[in-house]
């Protein structure tokens, strides 16, 4: 039965075909209008909507598919290495706390954007950007300090 290797094939063309499809609807659909945003006017593309609700379900089908992956090697190492599962378990709990710990540090209190006038830069929304913010900030320190310990530690062990 060779149809599980055509499979990932065919999706992977489907998948590209239609996003270059939604892709050029989007950029040659030409426009609905403008908005005047800053002094400056702004053309509006007529299929902006079928190009964002393409990325929304890839988004989705990313995360559904890694999520999936994820657990299937989760549920792997748990029948292989009861302690290496524990210990994945505890990073996945380290990385929600994390974040967690990112969206109690941000503000609901209104972002001023030049030009904005909708109501999506208070509250609930203006609390994820500030801690996608904080999240970033933590995770390239994060990144930088582990950098240098590798060189530090490689250095010092010869």
């Amino acid at each position: 039965m060779k149809n599980y290797k055509l499979f990932p094939k065919v999706t992977l063309w489907v998948l590209m075909v239609v996003g270059i499809i939604a892709t050029a609807m989007f950029f040659l659909g030409g426009s609905e209008g403008s908005l005047e945003v800053a002094g400056d006017f702004l053309d509006i593309p007529k299929f902006s909507d079928v190009f964002l609700y393409w990325i929304y379900a890839l988004v989705v089908l990313v995360i559904l598919t890694t999520f999936g992956f994820v657990l299937a090697k989760l549920v792997e190492t748990f029948k292989v290495d009861p302690k290496a599962g524990i210990r994945s378990i505890l990073v996945v709990l380290a990385a929600v706390g994390l974040c967690a710990l990112c969206w109690f540090l941000g503000s609901p209190e209104k972002v001023e954007i030049l030009g904005y006038e909708g109501t999506d830069n208070v509250g609930n929304m203006a609390r994820l950007s500030d801690a996608m913010m904080y999240l970033v900030y933590i995770l390239t320190a994060s990144t930088v300090a582990a950098l240098v310990w590798g060189v530090i530690y490689t250095k010092v062990k010869k």
